[in-house]
């Protein structure tokens, strides 16, 4: 019998003793109350080669019997036992099946690649979907469908699928869905890496079109619809980095009319502010990287919508291979357990912020949807609950005036991203779009005098008297 079986022979209380050759020596393997499994050399001329290789039990568990230490011959004396043995390193006190972890107050991060199976016949009902389990890390894990399935119900969604990033999220889900020669609309505002993928690997690998439409333009949007056959709309709403919010309910309802998927990227409003899918959506994608896991230490994002389109997505995710990490899942799970607590003290320093800003002799310019004064408060009034904690801003300067401004700040950290604890700042022309010429970023509206602001959880009062005085300082 093998190494294998001879475990699994313990496992499930098969024969209790063979013999085996080997080399032209003779092992017996005793199987004792299904404690462990004794090796000891019986052949001629070998009297000193005993060793204990453990396979654990629960009996094991609950007398202590599976620590690897040595035993006495028959003879009673000392055998030569290694204290802990190769076998005993891989299998003790695992072999026997994983501890009960139903009663566990946090959800545990089951940090594996791989899931085993008892037997085939146990397989075969798996791949028929009569035995609830996993096969492997790609294709799924518990602590990561626990963090599916609270998505799921903060979007209202039947399905939700997370990744390894928001970006990860937002060209799985363009590739699984947008044919070759296909033909999408997005957005002019949108995050650059997205606006890259879409007009680069898109349009030069897959002869894909795209309408670039302003996220207000509905009539451009109907004739995108009706001239071309269009496999799906996408946009953020709000939008990076001018919190444009596109009419959800009208955009959804046009593109459904003409077949067409309607995508919100609700990244910077997450579901505390916005739920698409309940305003006519049929999907939802977030870089959960920042509101959702909110604490700048965690990269994921998450599709949500109708499980056959989700599904889709998860097909391709499966091929490519972007999947969430355990670690990050909890990291995600325990970042989420706050997010309302979070998102409602960010909307109130963002919302504040926006109106000091509104009132500064320092700056030209506010884009917050929070704002009558945005092109899109009507919209933004109407779908959100909140209008998050982002403000950007431009201050009455040039390039190296608006730098100051953000040298001078104490409080925020001068950094990509937003959603976190705590508050960041950023000059989009610097951090974003250095390697572009002036004359492209002003073609896509990037202009140096913005600073993009996100709001941490800080005191506003701390946050205002230190931005106060870094704009005092130009």
């Amino acid at each position: 019998m093998t190494g294998l079986g001879m475990q699994l022979g313990t496992k499930r209380g098969l024969a209790t003793t063979t013999r085996g050759k080997r080399s032209g020596v003779t092992f017996g393997i005793q199987y004792r109350n299904r404690h462990s499994v004794r090796l000891s050399s019986v052949g001629p001329g070998n009297t000193n080669g005993i060793r204990a290789a453990s396979v654990d039990t629960e009996e094991d568990s609950v007398h202590g019997n599976s620590n690897g230490t040595s035993s006495l011959r028959e003879d009673g004396s000392q055998g030569g036992v290694f204290p802990s043995s190769s076998t005993d390193c891989v299998h003790n006190a695992e072999r026997k099946g994983r501890p009960k972890i139903s009663d566990a107050l946090t959800t545990p991060i089951v940090q594996t690649s791989t899931y085993w199976f008892k037997d085939t016949e146990e397989l075969i009902e798996y791949a028929e979907g009569r035995h609830k389990s996993y096969e492997y890390g790609r294709y799924g894990n518990p602590t990561v469908r626990v963090c599916e399935e609270k998505i799921a119900e903060l979007e209202k969604a039947e399905e939700c699928l997370v990744s390894s990033s928001g970006m990860n999220t937002a060209t799985t889900m363009l590739l699984a869905l947008v044919p070759q020669n296909g033909h999408i609309v997005t957005t002019t505002d949108c995050y650059r890496r997205t606006r890259q993928f879409v007009q680069t690997f898109m349009a030069d690998k897959m002869n894909v079109k795209a309408t670039v439409l302003d996220p207000s333009d509905l009539e451009g949007l109907e004739k995108a619809l009706k001239e071309n056959d269009v496999t799906l709309y996408f946009s953020e709403s709000p939008t990076n980095p001018y919190l444009r919010c596109i009419d959800v309910p009208t955009v959804s309802r046009m593109c459904q009319e003409h077949g067409a998927l309607c995508v919100v990227d609700g990244t910077f409003a997450t579901p505390v502010n916005q739920k698409p899918l309940e305003l006519g959506a049929d999907l939802v994608i977030s870089s959960g990287t920042k509101y959702m896991a909110g604490h700048n230490d965690v990269l994921c994002g998450y599709i949500a919508g109708k499980k056959e389109v989700v599904d889709q997505v998860k097909h391709m995710q499966n091929i490519l291979g972007g999947v969430m990490d355990p670690h990050a899942a909890y990291l995600l799970l325990r970042g989420m357990k706050t997010l309302e607590l979070r998102i409602l003290r960010q909307n109130e320093n963002g919302m504040k912020l926006a109106q000091k800003l509104e009132e500064h002799p320092r700056v030209t310019r506010v884009h917050y949807p929070g704002l009558p004064s945005h092109p899109d408060h009507e919209n933004a009034k109407k779908q959100m609950r909140g209008y998050g904690g982002v403000v950007s801003f431009e201050v009455d300067g040039d390039l190296w005036q608006t730098a100051k401004v953000i040298d001078s700040v104490k409080l925020p950290y001068i950094a990509p991203s937003l959603g976190g604890v705590e508050s960041l700042i950023e000059q989009p022309t610097v951090v974003s779009y250095w390697d572009q010429a002036p004359e492209v970023r002003a073609k896509i509206g990037i202009k140096d005098s913005l600073i993009r602001y996100a709001c941490g959880i800080e005191n506003f009062e701390d946050l205002w008297e230190d931005l106060s005085q870094a704009l005092d300082s130009v």
